[in-house]
């Protein structure tokens, strides 16, 4: 199988590197909007073949995966669809829009595989980074039966597990359990006065990890699930009140309820 790929950063190199690792693919050929990173990209041995263009790409694939920022999928998916040789797909973080965009490409499965890092370009790129993770499928109505079998065989045999969702539920899930908290750690790390940055220590550094991020990537991707996330801010207000209270009044079984409840809720997590 001849694997394409838009964009041959973090996600698109650790794609190439995972399937050339498993076999998955013979060949691979890509594109990227900077010149430089698919410079790099050969000489890691991500990619055989350069391209001029997204459209490029499909039309040479079997299988074209657009891991560009989410504000840009939609409409390089369109303009490649025409042309493309097999099933396009794309990893992007947010899913109702993209997912209504291609409604009538019914050789397009969204995808989302819940993996990824602060870190950016093909010199992070890592073939471990889907492996045992859960990647998340959002087909429309329309959505060709075959082409979402041909993505979910793709990734499984990745090593990761797949399943599908409603985009919009996808969307309202990822705003609390990524979107959030890259929103709080650039808000934590935007109220720390300069002279206190010497005395942050592991848990500061640890909770504002995040925030290292892409501005391009995440800026697309909270303006793309601003409902969404705009919903998951007021959850959270409400429980920022609630522990503002607890310590106006010095409420000590109140404080103790609150701590006690989220450290169950983390411990639980898988």
């Amino acid at each position: 199988m001849i694997l394409g790929i838009v964009g041959v950063g973090l996600l698109g190199g650790s794609l190439s590197l995972a399937a050339r690792r498993r076999q998955v693919v013979t060949r691979i050929v890509a594109t990227d909007r900077l010149p430089g990173v698919l410079t790099r990209a050969m000489e890691r041995g991500l990619i055989d073949e350069a391209l001029p263009s997204p459209e490029a790409v499909a039309a040479h694939a079997d299988l074209t995966v657009f891991c560009t920022p989410v504000d840009q999928i939609a409409g390089q998916a369109l303009a490649a669809a025409p042309h493309a040789k097999g099933v396009l797909t794309d990893v992007g973080s947010t899913k109702a829009a993209i997912t209504q965009a291609l409604a009538q490409v019914p050789h397009f499965v969204p995808g989302h595989p819940l993996a990824g890092s602060e870190k950016q370009g093909p010199e992070y790129a890592r073939e471990d980074l889907f492996a045992g993770r859960l990647v998340l499928l959002t087909p429309g109505a329309g959505t060709a039966p075959e082409a979402i079998e041909q993505v979910r065989q793709f990734w499984q045999a990745l090593e990761t597990r797949v399943e599908s969702i409603d985009a919009v539920e996808h969307d309202r899930a990822l705003a609390l359990t990524s979107h959030l908290p890259h929103l709080l750690a650039s808000a934590l790390v935007g109220i720390l006065p300069a002279p206190w940055r010497l005395l942050t220590a592991s848990g500061f550094r640890d909770a504002t990890r995040l925030a290292s991020g892409s501005v391009e990537l995440w800026r697309a991707i909270f303006l793309q699930n601003r409902a969404a996330l705009i919903e998951a801010l007021l959850q959270l207000r409400e429980q920022l009140r609630l522990y503002e209270d607890a310590l106006s009044t010095a409420d000590l079984e109140q404080l103790t309820t609150l701590l006690e409840q989220a450290k169950h809720s983390r411990d639980a997590l898988a």
